[in-house]
């Protein structure tokens, strides 16, 4: 009996073995993928002779639907936002990684651990500006709103998502109330109807890349990004683009391990390494996004952690995106969205 007990023991130990050799980790692309690579996958790929594949999304669950309706699910870790995430755990795409007594000891910051999401890093949506284009230069995300004083293009990305949020605080609706607001028909409403004052305006974007792109091209004057892409493209580009963090839009970036998953088990061993504290700090040396754990924010030098969304001078107004709000709303919101556009 011990002996058949031993041989089950290593017989399951070898399997996991051998699936424990691949593992395909889907995110977003550019500098966030980059600092994820430097900070997790490398060292991991490294440390547990696994051969990582990587593979980049915009966020549309149409292929992950089809992989998981199909049987035949070929991503293992995927990176989403917290609406993306919250929508794909209502509609059963996703394990329920969150409610594991594992990630539950993680000990995140409020806001990181949902029931099929665990956060990464944190990162925010912001102003960027064109620092030639103002004689005064514009401090929150708000003022995208104000044509008057800030004129010309302004480029936001083609979604309800942070838009309809950010319209009603700059309609006057104070961050900690603005999604009981909208979740009345009536608070709807009111953020179409103050989108509506600079709908002329806006030019849509749909990938991280474009906002700065399109404001080095001087094709618009501001827009709403995601503050790591601005930061990059300063770095790198020296696009010298100014960042206006108030009222910023708080969000993260959140592992996900798809229903049905060849290789859950190391998916689930790369995300816990991607959380302890010292791995976790190494992400904010290479993208201005801050950590997801108390103690790894201690560990992020003094040097960096005033560019990161965190920081306290920059978190003035910051409003903690709701996963869970559209994960519950988002078709509703999408396609009153997409009928505004068009109209």
């Amino acid at each position: 009996m011990k002996t058949y007990a031993l041989t089950a023991i290593v017989s399951l130990a070898l399997s996991s073995a051998v699936s424990a050799q691949e593992l395909t980790v889907v995110s977003w692309g550019g500098a966030l993928q980059d600092a994820q690579t430097k900070a997790f996958i490398d060292p991991f790929a490294k440390e547990k002779g696994v051969k990582i594949t990587q593979d980049s999304w915009s966020g549309e669950l149409a292929k992950l639907r089809a992989m998981v309706d199909g049987g035949n699910v070929v991503w293992d870790v995927v990176d989403m936002d917290p609406q993306t995430a919250a929508a794909a755990c209502e509609s059963g795409l996703l394990e329920r990684i969150g409610e594991e007594a594992a990630f539950k000891a993680t000990n995140l910051v409020p806001g990181g651990l949902t029931p099929c999401a665990v956060g990464t890093s944190t990162y925010a949506t912001v102003l960027a500006y064109d620092k030639k284009a103002f004689s005064e230069a514009p401090t929150s995300t708000t003022d995208i709103f104000d044509s008057k004083k800030f004129p010309g293009k302004r480029a936001m990305r083609k979604s309800p998502v942070d838009a309809l949020e950010l319209a009603l605080v700059a309609d006057g609706v104070p961050a900690g109330e603005v999604y009981n607001t909208l979740s009345t028909s009536e608070g709807v409403d009111r953020a179409f109807k103050k989108l509506d004052t600079i709908k002329s305006d806006i030019v849509w974007w749909d990938a991280g890349a474009q906002p700065a792109q399109m404001l080095k091209s001087g094709e618009v004057k501001m827009a709403l990004a995601w503050n790591g892409r601005i930061a990059d493209a300063n770095a790198k580009e020296k696009a010298d683009l100014g960042i206006g963090w108030s009222d910023q839009i708080r969000g993260f970036d959140m592992w996900t391990i798809p229903s049905g998953a060849k290789n859950a088990d190391i998916a689930r061993e790369f995300i816990l390494s991607s959380l302890e504290p010292e791995t976790n700090a190494e992400l904010s040396k290479y993208v201005a996004y801050g950590p997801v754990t108390e103690a790894a924010a201690k560990l992020v030098p003094a040097e960096i952690a005033p560019n990161l969304p965190s920081a306290p001078e920059n978190s003035k107004g910051a409003l903690a995106q709701d996963g869970a709000f559209w994960g519950k709303n988002s078709e509703t919101l999408n396609a009153r969205f997409s009928s505004w556009i068009s109209q």
